[in-house]
């Protein structure tokens, strides 16, 4: 039997800590359980293509289409018919990166702004069945063709989890651990196959 609405799963953190890998990965197992699976990304990328700043130059604005388009390409991958719905950065990511390039810049937000980011953010964050939330490691390096600032990158990390830890989101860490990962794919096809099959 499948169910109607689809299951989601997002996942948050700060870049290159293995978010798409990861769900990859969990798409792969669940798409072997003759699962249909919809996966977002590229909303950096979509982005910056209109013109909207990114990483330390985020602003309310470009977190606000973020955020909007991020729940927009979950529903209609819903609508399509996935049964199960992979957010690669949920809201609750946008947010994150507006308040550590706030923090990044020396910059005050304008006033309502992150508790109207936050409103919006919870919106669909409480929709989850699994969020996952990476761990940066400060160990593991970036690949060469990413120009990341590093400060910037950890105070991502920081924002991410205070932001999840402060609004009480239920989440999973997710660590550059190996076994942290199968855990995590192992909890998403339980979860869905639970619900769907």
């Amino acid at each position: 039997m499948v169910t109607k609405d689809p299951v989601c799963i997002g996942i948050t953190g700060t870049h290159s800590t293995g978010k798409t890998e990861l769900l990859r990965r969990i798409e792969m197992e669940l798409r072997g359980h003759g699962i249909i699976v919809g996966r977002t990304g590229g909303l950096g990328k979509h982005a910056a293509a209109l013109g909207f700043p990114k990483m330390q130059h985020h602003t309310a604005r470009s977190t606000e289409w973020i955020i909007a388009r991020g729940i927009a390409d979950e529903l209609a991958l819903g609508a399509s018919g996935a049964q199960v719905v992979l957010a690669d950065r949920a809201p609750v990511d946008a947010l994150a990166y507006f308040t550590a390039a706030l923090e990044f810049r020396g910059d005050a937000p304008g006033p309502w702004e992150v508790e109207q980011l936050t409103a919006m953010a919870s919106v669909r964050t409480d929709g989850y069945a699994l969020l996952f939330a990476t761990v940066l490691d400060p160990t593991v390096p970036v690949a060469a063709s990413h120009d990341y600032n590093p400060r910037f990158r950890t105070l991502v990390d920081r924002h991410c989890h205070t932001i999840l830890a402060t609004g009480e989101v239920k989440h999973v860490r997710v660590t550059s651990a190996a076994e942290s990962k199968n855990e995590a794919i192992r909890m998403a096809v339980d979860a869905v196959l639970g619900v769907v099959v």
